[in-house]
């Protein structure tokens, strides 16, 4: 799996995983604890999920399939780093990684590549996207992965690749500009599993999960070999087990002395886990090479935001290059801002409440312009900047306000929207749905301030006054 790429979370959520403790199987189509009926409503199931995995994930954007209503769930990271930095923190752990140097010039490849003194090296374009093996640049060449044994190789290639475009699935269509290659020992795998350790809503900690057949995308594995996914619970406050690492050993296929250093590693990754305060560490491949080592040839680490604190030296890594503009605007103000394609602008507090807003405006008819999480402790001047954002799009014809004031005060969010609408002279539609905390003094702010502001009922009824706004047009 390329890096930037998850797997487990499509796991977790749509496909069954069987436990190497139980040794039995549970499908998982619409939450972990309970399976979607087939008698149930479709928009119904498809808000349910919606609603879980928003909170289980946190921050997630929806990719729309343009033949289907049906959505996809990808977690986004808001701390975003390069494969380099997540090997280095492993490596940092005594986790075993390749040999590498990072370069940003053709010139410092070549004495990369010389200092390293591999048989063979690999050369890998950091940007964070996923895809980089199959992707090509706009200088021509092809692949952001690429094996040689001569350090002069290693330089030409350099040159084709540090400030050119690199486009693959997972980037827009011009790509993102390479600013730095990774040159690294390129060892020979002769074995690829999976491992990944991560939070589980479900459980209430940390799950390992595990597989024999790694290097391929896992949630292949999970439709075709369900059973050769396993699962296994960590007590958080007891900490991984000798017996459970040794047993995850066992079920991804290590034999022999490769079985206990594999049992060593997994220990360790478990530790960098917590140490780091992440949420999800993913492993793949998790191999073993023909000289009897074990060892993590691709990562991906995820996160808590909520640890930054105690976490200053990771977050300070955080690589915002290739983030939208209006995404870092966005940040400045505690704001979680992603772009689509669409022309109605969505103004919500929560991801899970974003994401059913954008999938009701999509069933009227509509396309949602943007994800926009306002969070719960909100102020006035979010408010503002949020519309700022919002009205900066030229794509924009409509906004739809959606609030639940369970911790937001709607009286707030009431008083941020008549400023802005009266400072930055709204030009277009404005639908407002409220619900909650104050929701009375909210309603008559609006009322008195004269604007042209259409008020909504509920969801439904808002999106499709908001769709029916920009059908005028």
């Amino acid at each position: 799996m390329s890096h930037g790429e998850s797997g487990f979370t499509k796991i977790h959520t749509q496909f069954p995983v069987s436990s190497s403790q139980a040794g039995g199987t549970g499908s998982t189509p619409c939450t972990p604890a309970q399976p979607c009926s087939k008698e149930r409503d479709e928009t119904q199931i498809q808000l349910e999920l919606l609603e879980h995995t928003g909170c289980q994930l946190g921050q997630s954007f929806m990719e729309r399939s343009e033949t289907s209503l049906a959505v996809q769930l990808t977690p986004r990271r808001w701390l975003n780093l390069q494969e380099y930095q997540s090997k280095k923190i492993m490596a940092d752990h005594g986790v075993a990684v390749q040999r590498f140097f990072v370069a940003d010039s053709a010139n410092d490849a070549l004495e990369a590549a010389q200092r390293l003194k591999a048989k063979e090296i690999v050369l890998k374009a950091q940007i964070l996207a996923g895809g980089r093996g199959k992707g090509i640049f706009n200088s021509g060449l092809k692949g952001g992965v690429h094996l040689t044994k001569d350090p002069k190789t290693v330089e030409q290639l350099a040159k084709q690749m540090i400030g050119y475009n690199l486009s693959t699935k997972q980037t827009s269509k011009d790509g993102v500009t390479v600013k730095k290659v990774m040159v690294a020992e390129a060892l020979d795998i002769s074995r690829e599993t999976y491992f990944a350790i991560l939070m589980d809503r479900a459980c209430n900690g940390p799950v390992m999960v595990g597989s024999p057949q790694g290097g391929v995308d896992i949630e292949e594995v999970a439709v075709t070999s369900p059973e050769l996914i396993f699962k296994e619970e960590i007590d958080i406050f007891e900490g991984i087990k000798d017996h459970q690492a040794l047993q995850m050993a066992k079920n991804l296929g290590f034999q022999g002395a490769l079985q206990q250093q594999a049992a060593d590693q997994i220990k360790k990754l478990y530790n960098l886990f917590l140490e780091i305060d992440a949420t999800q560490v993913e492993v793949n491949p998790f191999g073993e090479t023909p000289e009897g080592q074990v060892v993590c040839f691709d990562a991906k680490i995820n996160f808590d935001d909520n640890a930054e604190f105690r976490q200053k030296e990771i977050f300070a890594m955080d690589d915002k290059s290739e983030n939208e503009p209006i995404e870092n605007e966005a940040a400045k103000y505690d704001l979680k801002y992603i772009g689509l394609d669409g022309n109605i602008a969505c103004f919500v507090n929560g991801a899970g409440l974003a994401m059913a807003t954008c999938d009701i405006i999509s069933l009227n008819g509509g396309k949602p312009a943007n994800f926009l999480d306002l969070g719960g402790g909100v102020k006035e001047a979010q408010v503002y900047q949020a519309f700022k954002l919002l009205t900066a799009d030229p794509k924009v014809e409509a906004i739809l306000v959606n609030i639940f004031g369970g911790i937001v005060n709607c009286a707030i969010i009431a008083n941020g929207i008549t400023k802005a609408c009266q400072e930055l002279e709204l030009k277009v539609p404005l639908v407002v749905r409220l619900e909650g905390t104050n929701v009375q003094e909210a309603q008559r702010i609006l009322s008195d301030s004269g604007l042209p502001i259409t008020s909504a009922n509920d969801l439904e009824d808002a999106a499709k006054k908001a769709v029916a706004s920009v059908a005028k047009k």
